[in-house]
Parts: C-alpha cells; structure tokens; sequence
C-alpha cells in the first residue's frame, strides 16, 4: 500500500515542468484488484496438468477453477482460453488419479450447465467425450464420488441436447445408465434416474424459463447467441431429447432379454439391495424419481406399459406404504398414473 501511495504522490505534483513518470508494479496492481478471472483460471489448469506437482495442489487448482466456472461468462471462456483439451485429457490420461478425475469431472459438470455454447459441437462435444464419461461411471475402476461427478458431468452435457443424446445411443450409453439404476451407490441411482426423467420431459417454451445463470435477450429483436437459452428457444428441436428417450425406454436390450423400462420397473419393485454391505433395499428418493419417469412416460407422453409391466407395477403400488406425498406426485397425477397401469 505504501508503494502505491508513494507512485500516486510522485505522479500528481502540480508543477508545470514535465517529470518522469515510475511505472507501476503489475504485481502490485494484482494484490490490490484482485488477477482477472480469465488469468485465474489459466494458471489453474496449469497447475492441475502439471504432473510435477503434488495431487493435493493440482486438486485445490481443479477445485478453484470449478468455483470459477460456475459463472456462465467463465464457463464459456474455456472455450476461448482452449481450455477444453486439457481439462478434457485429465480425464485420458492413464496417471491420473481417481481424487483428479473426480475434480475434473466436477469441474466439467459445473461448466455445461445449463450452458448451450459448451455444450455446442464446436466446444466440448467436439472432443468426442461420452466414451469416456461413460466409462467413468463404471464401479470396477472408479470410486462412488467419481462415479455420481460422472453421472452430474453426463447431465450437464445430455440435458435438453439432442446431438449429444443421439451420441448416447451410439455409444451405447443407454445401457450404462440401465446399470447404474444398480449402482451400489445410491447417490448414483437416484442421478441416474433423475437423468432419465430429465431426458424424457417434454421440450416446450416454457421448459426454457431461464434460471439465473442464463444469459437471455431483452427484447423480441435482440440477436440470439449460442450462449442464450433463447438459442434453445429458437430451435426446440436441438434442445428435444424426448422422442430418443422414449425409444430407449421401450426398445428391448438383447443381451438382457428386457426393456429399459422394465429394468426402471424392476429397481423400483425388487431393487438389487445397495450399501458397504448390500444392507439396504429401499431409498425413499429413488423409489420417487423412478415413479415420476412412470409419470412422464405414460401421462405426459403417452407411453403405453406392457401387461406384465402393469402387473408388476400394481403389485408395487398396492403393497407399498408412502410417506407424505404418494412418491413425490401428487394425489390427481398419482390418480393419472394408477390409472395408466389399470
């Protein structure tokens, strides 16, 4: 603070005659303002790709950069800083370390959502990422934090997305979400089937009524950037994941023999048991989020059960005992759904 009193008292003398000017120090001016959040973040990804350094330092960094990014102007800027590629092969690299890959996806995750332009083939989709998400989610080499950060990094990038939806169901993707409704983890059951209720919604104008942090255009005549949720808006069919969805739901997986649907069915009235110790066999809020897939599915779109899928489901509902709420719906939609498995 001295140095800077004493730079402003030797360049505003009243004196006519000309004096020679003493540069500031950037240093200085970057202790007092604070560094831009673009340099921030720049030296952030530096220190979490260093492998030099040690992996509580590079995740303090990966941790920094995800605050950043919750910002959707930050979020964007990784684009323009190419930060993508970097951030992305954290996830590639062989070395890296199940604490960083969990940070990492965290970070990515943070960045997509609700955010069109880094989900825009010309961002992050363009490095072709689902392969490796996907794989993330796998128990056999990835930690439960690890997998429920790919399962939230996998929503940020799929929601109201149809092109990367449709590279879901080309990567087989459809089937990794089947068997994470069998995560040991329930934290990842309950994302997994919130994703597939998500996925499934009907896409309308008022699906875009933007939370906070979404940039939206003033007026009718503002210009549409891919940024806005007026750019969803403006092409409903780019943001439309229903019609993928209910073909997932209702085709039948070969090497299982059963639907997508009738594995939903299955986690809801005979749930592989979850926990350390496989003690648990009923959570209150997936059993919810699986009731309102059955919601969406039959009364909002339309989807017709099978007659052994009605058979179990009745079976289901007339045993079981909610608490509060009829599983999350209310009493007139809980009446709709009792209705469509009549």
């Amino acid at each position: 603070m001295q140095s800077l009193l004493r730079w402003s008292v030797e360049n505003s003398g009243n004196s006519s005659a000309p004096s020679q000017q003493t540069d500031i120090d950037p240093g200085l001016i970057d202790h007092i303002l604070g560094k831009p959040d673009a340099q921030i973040m720049k030296e952030a990804i530096q220190i979490a790709t260093d492998p030099s350094k040690d992996e509580d330092t590079r995740i303090t960094a990966l941790d920094d950069l995800e605050m950043l990014v919750e910002s959707i102007d930050n979020a964007n800027d990784l684009k323009k800083l190419n930060m993508w590629e970097p951030l992305h092969g954290l996830l590639t690299t062989a070395n890296t370390t199940d604490p960083l890959k969990m940070q990492t996806l965290w970070v990515i995750g943070t960045a997509l959502q609700n955010n069109p332009a880094a989900q825009l083939t010309v961002s992050y989709l363009a490095l072709d990422p689902l392969p490796v998400i996907l794989s993330s989610l796998s128990p056999s080499t990835n930690s439960a934090k690890t997998r429920s950060k790919a399962m939230y990094a996998l929503s940020g990038l799929l929601k109201h997305n149809a092109q990367a939806v449709r590279q879901l169901n080309a990567t087989g993707g459809w089937h990794t979400l089947r068997s994470a409704l069998e995560d040991s983890d329930i934290n990842v059951r309950r994302k997994a089937a919130f994703l597939l209720n998500t996925l499934l919604m009907p896409t309308t104008v008022e699906t875009f009524d933007a939370p906070s942090r979404m940039h939206t255009p003033l007026a009718a005549s503002a210009p549409v950037h891919p940024n806005s949720h007026a750019s969803m808006a403006s092409d409903p069919g780019s943001a439309s994941t229903t019609t993928a969805t209910m073909e997932a739901l209702q085709k039948e997986c070969e090497s299982e023999g059963s639907s997508l649907m009738d594995a939903l069915i299955s986690a809801l009235a005979d749930p592989v048991p979850f926990g350390a110790d496989g003690e648990l066999d009923e959570d209150a809020e997936f059993q919810e989020n699986i009731v309102r897939i059955l919601y969406t599915f039959s009364v909002q779109c339309g989807g017709k059960f099978s007659d052994a899928q009605k058979h179990a489901l009745r079976g289901f509902f007339d045993g079981a005992e909610p608490s509060g709420d009829v599983f999350g719906l209310s009493r007139e939609e809980f009446s709709r759904l009792k209705s469509a498995i009549a």
